[in-house]
């Protein structure tokens, strides 16, 4: 998923991205251990999605301290 269009996404949508996110991060970590997973990439661009949104909701929490 690209910065620009996570950027695009309200806020409530982005937490249920990273929820989602974060469950898919668990199911492939499981799957990485018991040997059954296809596709191991896929765990480090789940990651970094996960850091792109954490990045943006932090961006968007300064913001909206700043404006205090």
């Amino acid at each position: 998923m690209k910065a620009k269009d996570l950027r695009q996404m309200i806020e409530a949508e982005l937490v249920s991205q990273h929820q989602e996110l974060s469950e898919e991060l668990m199911n492939l970590r499981f799957q990485l251990q018991m040997k059954q997973l296809t596709n191991p990439s896929r765990i480090r661009q789940v990651r970094k999605d996960i850091a792109r949104i954490n990045t943006i909701l932090a961006e968007r929490e300064r913001v909206a301290q700043s404006g205090d």
